[in-house]
């Protein structure tokens, strides 16, 4: 069995990458979606292993100094991670294990695991982007402005992901998506074991 590929999906607000990452995992059975850790409390309907793995902070600290994570960082008094065992079973179970993170948290994880594929997906402008914030109806104007900044400081870290998406239509940026997942795995970079045997294989026939 092929061992699974880790899989990083980030995008503008407003890109739809969430619901790109609902219907993956809806339509196709060989994505698992990465459970994160948290230190903040349960919401009401919230089980610990479904949503989130549920930490003290104390348990969370101490993950950290035992290098537990793939990333982490803190928002709002509460710590959030990707923890590697969760990751790793699964990538050994054949899965392709999807994360949706921002940018800070999907570089981190590219240090340290070079061969995760990072997907970028955004909608097919600029203008588009706004026009689907100021649509949403839940925001103030102020707010749509501060995404748009926080736009044009992500725009320039784009290069650094291996693919670029568009998300005009949704059926076709998740079937491009899905599509661009399964190529990846005849790269040769994911292929070496074969290679060396072949390799092997020719040189048993030809000494």
């Amino acid at each position: 069995m092929q061992k699974g590929i880790l899989l990083i999906l980030s995008g503008f607000a407003g890109s739809g990458k969430g619901t790109v990452v609902n219907e993956l995992l809806n339509r196709y059975d060989n994505y698992s979606l990465s459970v994160s850790a948290t230190t903040r409390s349960p919401r009401p309907g919230e089980q610990d292993g479904r949503e989130y793995f549920f930490k003290t902070v104390e348990q969370f600290e101490a993950m950290i100094e035992k290098g537990e994570f793939l990333e982490y960082a803190k928002y709002v008094d509460n710590y959030y991670g990707t923890p590697r065992e969760y990751v790793e079973h699964k990538l050994d179970e054949g899965k392709d294990v999807i994360l949706e993170i921002e940018q800070q948290g999907a570089l981190q994880i590219k240090e340290k695991c070079p061969e995760a594929l990072l997907l970028f997906i955004m909608p097919p402008s600029v203008r588009e982007i706004y026009n689907r914030l100021k649509g949403r109806g839940t925001e103030t104007e102020e707010v749509i402005m501060k995404r748009m900044t926080q736009g044009a400081r992500e725009a320039r870290v784009i290069e650094r992901y291996d693919y670029l998406i568009i998300n005009d239509d949704l059926d076709k940026c998740i079937e491009d998506v899905h599509n661009t997942i399964q190529c990846s795995k005849f790269s040769t970079d994911r292929n070496k074991d074969i290679i060396s045997r072949t390799i092997e294989e020719f040189d048993g026939f030809t000494a």
